[in-house]
């Protein structure tokens, strides 16, 4: 169990906003490559929650750039960022992505809990 130091010391950008959910869910992922050639890549999830998810791409993407993510099933798309880069196998990488704004029917049912209020701001 983590001490009240290290729980205080996790930076802002560690926090979560909303429940994760370990859930694999397919994605189509839209974006441009460095050479401005647009790419399409069916992957999966290895998480998600209502402000994003965790996945795996093949492509080399950067912080800060900009995604589609279709949902197949639904065919639903959303726009996101690249938030952040994760573990890479050399040619595949981690990717975390953030969702413009948060998009709670965006994944299946039973993929994206509810943010709970323990993880609501204190009302002041």
């Amino acid at each position: 169990m983590r001490s009240t130091a290290a729980v205080l010391a996790v930076s802002s950008s560690e926090r979560r906003r909303s429940q994760r959910s370990f859930q694999v869910v397919p994605l189509v992922i839209r974006g441009e490559l460095e050479s401005k050639k647009v790419f399409w890549e069916d992957t999966f999830t290895s998480n998600v929650s209502v402000h994003g998810a965790l996945m795996i791409l093949s492509a080399k993407v950067c912080i800060g750039q900009k995604l589609v993510l279709m949902n197949p099933q639904t065919w639903q798309e959303e726009h996101a960022r690249v938030a952040r880069l994760g573990t890479s196998d050399g040619s595949r990488t981690q990717v975390g992505v953030e969702f413009e704004r948060a998009i709670p029917d965006f994944w299946p049912a039973n993929a994206a809990p509810a943010k709970s209020a323990s993880a609501l701001p204190a009302a002041s």
